[in-house]
């Protein structure tokens, strides 16, 4: 038996950055034998195991054969005989398919260390295809070695708009989509996430609504030629938003909210029902598209619109959404008067003060409260304007 390291913690130490986990391939072994060695299985589809004391992942090594459409449709075949390169080749990128043995050597059959040097993202082989979900991890490496320079390679990105064109891609499921996506936004550069499926095709068929947003002919962010042009105004929101928001806790919900303000609310409606995405992620989103180009008109010039739009924007129950509602109008979408943030601050602020407990110690119930509660927050309004 000969364990290697693999994957993930074998690219990132090569390119000196942080190792957060670590992946092990098992060669020579089977099941049995781990199980004796006090190793716990937790894999259903292949044997995966986790270590008795780190807990890691040990996987016995596999070859695996296409069997359906989509990435659950594959049959493993794990046993003694397979060695590490047939292992190693049914990675998906180069620079995944590098093994480390125990004396440190490392094993690299598919030139990952060259393209790591070239900083390219290229398939192992042409078993790529076999499974759409590689289309999301490429974009998502696209974003998270964008700083590095990295590219996806020619030959990789024609394999790519193939899986598009016979469907391969169509079998992805929302919830994997969105999974990708919200790991995307996280990143250093998420908008070549988006660049990368809407370059090979596959962001209009598994984000519809988001592929509006975009050119009809294919533009890149980083072609200096087409920088500052409307046509990648989506991808600029993005990094403006990035750029204002680099470790921010929910940045990648300002980045989200940030990139889908043109749509219109039934477009919206149509992502959100599709794709299954959070509540904190659909309420922002629809608080920008809704309510944005109303604060975009200042000034507010009665206290009863001005109340109604606060209202509107929950401002009083979720202060918190709505400085950050405040932030992107004004800070990343760009177009929002700075009076009118001003205004919109000090109004929620003074009408905050007035509160629905005072009109409970008067007595008043139900829809008495309400009304009360709104005509005095009106009347503190109309001191302010």
């Amino acid at each position: 038996m000969k364990i290697y390291l693999v994957g993930g913690a074998v690219r990132d130490s090569l390119l000196g950055e942080p190792v957060t986990e670590r992946d092990w391939v098992v060669v020579g072994s089977t099941p049995e034998t781990l199980l004796k060695l006090g190793y716990e299985q937790v894999g259903k589809d292949f044997p995966v195991f986790l270590h008795p004391q780190t807990h890691e992942e040990y996987a016995l090594a596999r070859t695996e054969r296409k069997t359906g459409k989509g990435y659950s449709g594959f049959e493993c075949h794990a046993s003694p005989d397979v060695t590490l390169i047939e292992d190693l080749k049914r990675r998906d990128l180069t620079i995944n398919a590098i093994a480390k043995a125990e004396n440190g050597a490392l094993i690299d059959p598919f030139n990952g260390q060259e393209d790591l040097d070239n900083g390219l993202l290229r398939h192992v082989s042409p078993a790529f295809q076999e499974d759409p979900v590689r289309i999301l991890r490429i974009a998502r490496f696209a974003a998270r070695f964008a700083h590095r320079g990295f590219k996806v390679a020619h030959d990789t990105h024609a394999l790519m708009k193939k899986m598009v064109t016979n469907g391969e891609v169509d079998a992805l499921v929302p919830e994997r989509v969105w999974k990708e996506c919200e790991r995307a936004l996280k990143l250093p550069n998420p908008e070549r996430f988006f660049e990368v499926l809407y370059r090979c095709g596959a962001l209009s068929r598994i984000f519809p609504e988001l592929a509006g947003l975009f050119p009809e002919t294919v533009a890149s962010s980083h072609d200096k030629q087409n920088q500052g042009s409307a046509e990648i105004a989506a991808l600029e929101r993005l990094k403006v938003a990035t750029a204002l928001y680099p470790e921010a806790e929910k940045c990648s919900l300002i980045r989200f909210a940030a990139l889908l303000q043109p749509l219109s609310e039934n477009v919206l409606k149509q992502l959100l029902k599709r794709m299954k995405i959070p509540n904190e992620y659909a309420e922002l989103s629809r608080l920008i598209i809704v309510h944005y180009p109303a604060c975009c008109q200042y000034p507010v010039n009665t206290a009863s619109d001005l109340l109604s739009l606060l209202q509107n924007l929950d401002a009083f129950r979720r202060p918190q959404r709505f400085a950050l509602f405040l932030d992107i109008c004004c800070a990343i979408l760009g177009e929002m008067n700075p009076d009118c943030v001003q205004q919109l601050q000090q109004a929620q602020a003074l009408a905050s003060q007035v509160e629905a407990k005072q009109f409970v110690a008067q007595g008043l119930r139900g829809g008495e409260i309400k009304q009360a509660l709104f005509a005095a927050r009106q009347e503190v309004l109309k001191n302010l304007l």
